[in-house]
């Protein structure tokens, strides 16, 4: 499990690496509401283009951030979902909270 995020301006990129499962997401909410805190973004990307496994504890990773996100006005969007990522999003509704998506070049 891996997490890299990286500011630019009002925009907070958060790159998730590897399987996101009950191990391995408390560490990724730590180091991702951190960063919320700390930056206060205007939107939030979690992009998954790494994330080689996800169960339901990545739908409540997803959640929390929305939640926290919501605190400072800002809003998230998902990029570079797996076709069964994508599936699982729209299927828990998050698709109602969040933008999903590719990478904007």
């Amino acid at each position: 499990m891996s997490v890299r995020t990286e500011s630019n301006e009002r925009v907070l990129t958060v790159y998730l690496d590897g399987e996101i499962d009950h191990h391995t997401a408390k560490g990724m909410r730590e180091v991702i509401d951190k960063s919320i805190n700390e930056l206060m973004p205007e939107v939030l990307v979690l992009d998954f283009k790494d994330v080689t496994f996800m169960d339901s504890s990545g739908i409540g990773l997803v959640m929390g951030r929305y939640k926290e996100l919501k605190k400072c006005g800002g809003e998230l969007h998902i990029i570079n979902t797996t076709p069964h990522i994508t599936k699982v999003m729209k299927l828990s509704g998050i698709e109602r909270l969040a933008k999903l998506g590719k990478a904007e070049k």
